[in-house]
């Protein structure tokens, strides 16, 4: 630790920010409890199992156990804490704002908690929340009490290491103290602290969110004109990429994002500039041509196959992206949606989806194999850029369809490869 001392912290949410955040902050010699209303997931998690897939957690909570439990209760949470972190789900609402819910039920449960040096906001909010935390603390005797927004910007599949050495480390504070405070329940983490007031902290993790998001969807617009064009979208994007001022991350084209974070941060983002009376065009444009992505690899299995009715289609990977088993508004739901729409029988693999996520899409069947997946279907969809599909024999593949066509639809594999094979190849801005 470097000298700063050792807190006791209380993380309310037992979601993968509220799990990271404490197993890490554990693992930086901080004592933490993890308070969750969920039963089955924090008895999973008294007994040592993650409810989760993030490579790295399951062994920094079993390296900390010591300094690091789970709690159903919130006072046994706060029981001697000095330090509150909020990390809970914050869903749209059926008007598209943030549903803060479960973030004002964490606030009051603090009502009495004089004892607290500091709240920290790690759940995503709209600007201007902290403003409405502060004036509840008040009112609740806890005026001495500091507040911060420190958002995160961890990635599922890498938040150990997003957390441990993340670009940044934002914290929103207007008390300096409090400030110095969350600085040092950080020392031992390798990144550089950025110091602002609450709302711009509260504003950067949406404006972040959003820029990425506008740079998947700019580079999917370009790739629909490269299609046209004859252009190649993978030759244009790295020169694009080599330029210093605009860099490569996020510039690969595909079937659109998803995700627990993308869609709804860009959602939250639009909706705050609506409430104020601003339009924002640009963001408006974004979401748009994310949710035609998935469509149009539809509408191009259809141009191919003449009619999705009675044909069999395989989706080869289902998560929102490689390293997570997490399904939030991942592509293959719109996927797998229009094509049972259409009439289709929709087959599916992938190696972390959990086969209750598959459930609500009726006749679907999951198979624990792309080959098993792809066997007599009339089409097939790289839906997720998992590795392994690399590994697939696909010249045995093409044998088992009933029709070798294949929508490379995060351009993971060889199209000349893929087309000597045997395979009609398509992919997303290739020619």
């Amino acid at each position: 630790m470097g000298g700063a001392p050792v807190r006791k912290v209380a993380v309310f949410g037992a979601g993968y920010i509220g799990l990271v955040t404490g197993a890490c902050l554990a693992d930086l010699g901080h004592r933490v409890v993890v308070r969750d209303i969920n039963p089955e997931k924090v008895e999973l998690l008294r007994s040592g199992e993650i409810p989760i897939y993030e490579p790295g957690l399951g062994d920094m909570v079993a390296q900390n156990k010591e300094r690091l439990s789970f709690t159903l209760d919130a006072q046994e949470a706060l029981d001697g804490a000095e330090v509150v972190y909020v990390c809970v789900d914050t869903p749209p609402s059926a008007s598209g704002d943030a549903d803060l819910s479960r973030v004002w039920s964490v606030v009051r449960s603090l009502e009495g908690a004089s004892h607290l040096k500091a709240v920290v906001m790690k759940s995503t909010v709209p600007v201007g929340t902290g403003s409405r935390v502060r004036a509840t603390l008040d009112g609740a005797g806890l005026g001495h009490v500091g507040y911060a927004s420190n958002p995160e910007f961890t990635a599922e599949g890498t938040a150990v290491r997003d957390f441990l050495h993340p670009d940044r480390i934002v914290i929103g504070a207007s008390e300096e103290a409090t400030a110095r405070l969350i600085s040092d329940l950080h020392q031992g983490v390798d990144g550089p602290v950025v110091v602002m007031d609450v709302r711009s902290a509260e504003m950067v993790k949406l404006a972040s969110n959003a820029l990425l998001a506008t740079k998947i969807s700019f580079i999917n617009e370009i790739a629909t004109l490269c299609e046209k064009t004859g252009a190649d979208v993978e030759h244009v994007a790295r020169a694009v990429g080599l330029d210093h001022r605009l860099g490569h991350h996020f510039l690969r084209p595909g079937i659109g994002w998803g995700g627990s974070c993308f869609p709804k941060d860009s959602e939250a983002l639009r909706q705050l500039a609506s409430n104020t009376g601003y339009h924002l065009q640009l963001l408006s444009a974004v979401i748009e041509v994310n949710n035609l992505q998935k469509r149009r690899a539809i509408q191009r299995l259809k141009d191919e196959l003449g009619t999705l009715t009675g044909m069999r289609v395989a989706l080869l990977g289902l998560t929102f992206k490689p390293g997570t088993d997490d399904m939030r508004e991942a592509p293959s739901t719109v996927l797998a949606s229009r094509l049972l729409a259409e009439g289709a029988e929709v087959h599916c693999w992938d190696p972390m989806a959990r086969p209750a996520e598959v459930e609500p899409w009726r006749s679907t069947l999951q198979h624990v194999s792309p080959e098993l997946a792809v066997e007599g279907a009339d089409a097939a969809i790289v839906v997720t850029e998992w590795p392994q599909l690399k590994e697939v024999d696909w010249a045995r593949a093409v044998s088992m369809m009933r029709r070798p066509l294949l929508f490379d639809g995060r351009n993971l594999l060889n199209p000349g490869a893929m087309r000597a094979l045997g395979f009609t190849y398509i992919s997303v801005g290739r020619p």
